[in-house]
């Protein structure tokens, strides 16, 4: 990985220049429920989570994914006061991601997949062949939070590290095959450091796929100046927003092993947002600037 990316000195080392908000976590069990105290980027785990839940309870969800929902009423939190009613949008990109992981394991049964900055995201129970192998790694207190729920094991373990810390690479056996997710991390990211983590993956592990995704640059904007996405809770920054038809350009200037690009299809599953989308791909002007879910082979 470029040097730039400081590397461990141990198993539960973070690099202070590129580590994300802290995440100060006192999960404690309450009177209703494990209570997290998470705040910044940390906090989205739980939005994600809601969205997530919320659809698996549907008769017409789009994710089926009863550990979600079990975690999602363990946790004394108003989710709804803080992110509104869930549009679904996570939860399908979550599916597509899923069924994206299902096909690769078909050629892959015994292949490695890696997810960065998982959370409390439950899509290795979602697509666990019981043969594949499993790294999920973040912040320390984000494990320990995990952990109250998943619990590890030999083949689907945890790393205590930060995503931009090269020692979760150490920990990886591409020998079966590799595949990497960064689901709703790298827009937390500077450009800078996204460049960084890339080139590193790309360096480290020709022939791996990766899955992430991205917002466009007007909400890009919008996330810097502040923006709430309910009158209680306001959206951390996200410095690297980039439009659709920039990825590809931009990732083939980065790194010439990232030019092997796809897009795939996530949007939200019903309603006005739904609609919204459909239209906007029709419009020349604006329809490269949507959130985009990119998969890269390297």
């Amino acid at each position: 990985m470029d040097t730039s990316i400081a590397r461990s000195t141990g198993r539960h080392a973070t690099s202070p220049r590129f580590e994300l908000d802290n995440l100060d976590v006192a999960a404690v069990k309450g009177s209703d429920g494990i209570v997290p105290g998470l705040a910044g980027v940390s906090e989205t785990m739980l939005w994600s989570l809601h969205n997530r839940a919320s659809e698996a309870k549907r008769p017409d969800g789009v994710l089926y994914d009863p550990d979600s929902v079990r975690i999602h009423e363990a946790i004394d939190y108003d989710f709804t006061r803080h992110f509104g009613d869930p549009g679904g949008s996570l939860a399908a990109r979550a599916s597509q991601i899923d069924h994206v992981l299902r096909s690769w394991l078909e050629h892959h049964p015994d292949g490695f997949v890696v997810s960065l900055g998982e959370g409390l995201e439950t899509q290795v129970r979602r697509v666990d062949n019981g043969r594949m192998r499993w790294l999920s790694v973040d912040l320390p207190d984000a494990i320990r939070l995990r952990e109250r729920f998943i619990s590890p094991t030999d083949r689907l373990r945890h790393l205590a590290v930060s995503a931009l810390n090269s020692a979760w690479m150490d920990a990886v056996d591409a020998s079966s095959g590799l595949f990497i997710l960064a689901q709703g991390l790298l827009m937390y990211l500077e450009p800078e450091t996204v460049r960084l983590l890339l080139s590193g993956i790309a360096d480290r592990f020709p022939g791996a796929e990766i899955v992430f995704d991205v917002v466009p640059r007007w909400f890009s904007r919008l996330t810097l100046r502040g923006l709430q996405q309910t009158p209680h809770y306001r959206l951390p920054p996200m410095p690297w927003g980039i439009n659709q038809n920039e990825v590809e350009p931009t990732l083939q200037r980065w790194h010439p092993r990232l030019s092997d690009v796809a897009f795939l299809d996530y949007r939200a599953p019903r309603g006005l947002p739904l609609l919204f989308a459909q239209v906007v791909r029709y419009i020349p002007v604006i329809r490269h600037e949507v959130p985009s879910l990119v998969h890269i082979t390297l």
